[in-house]
């Protein structure tokens, strides 16, 4: 089935002119799903089913040999899965979809549109979700020892700033 302007049944999640001549094989209460694959130039192509879930959520099931086990792998893995080694790390180029029977990367399309990179890793521990700043030492030019400076907070990153550009600075104590 190939979806057309005007006539999507899940315009809820893009436009008919979005998806217009991508092949879409199904689409689900909360996903549509398209045929994509990803091509090795040693291997050739890795074909699969590309779900897009309306929360942004991106998951492919390999279809690379009928025996093959890979389902609900994140597009990186799918990518590595694909040229059997080490990725490139550019799966929205290196993934494709079919539009008008012609391979175009992921990147060129309208489907990366509600993509939400999650990032959840491999042992079930989430990024944080503000950066972290090491602490910093300086050493007190009386007392000669190594004062730490934690810069967590703009206040504190100011504080050792101007302890870091006085030659002489010397610690409370």
């Amino acid at each position: 089935m190939v979806a057309n302007a005007g006539t999507n049944e899940h315009e809820w999640i893009f436009t008919g002119e979005e998806l217009k001549d991508i092949h879409v094989l199904r689409t689900g209460g909360d996903y549509i799903e398209v045929t994509c694959g990803c091509t090795s130039r040693k291997y050739g192509d890795t074909t699969g089913r590309l779900r897009i879930f309306v929360g942004g959520q991106l998951e492919i099931s390999c279809e690379c040999v009928e025996s093959c086990s890979e389902d609900k792998l994140t597009p990186a893995q799918f990518e590595s899965h694909s040229v059997r080694g080490q990725p490139k790390k550019k799966w929205q180029s290196c993934i494709w979809v079919l539009i008008k029977d012609k391979k175009v990367p992921l990147c060129k399309t309208a489907l990366l549109k509600y993509y939400k990179e999650t990032w959840e890793g491999e042992n079930g521990r989430s990024r944080p979700k503000r950066a972290i700043h090491r602490d910093e030492f300086i050493r007190c030019s009386s007392c000669n020892k190594e004062r730490r400076f934690s810069l967590r907070t703009k206040e504190e990153c100011r504080i050792h700033h101007e302890a870091s550009i006085n030659k002489h600075w010397t610690c409370a104590s």
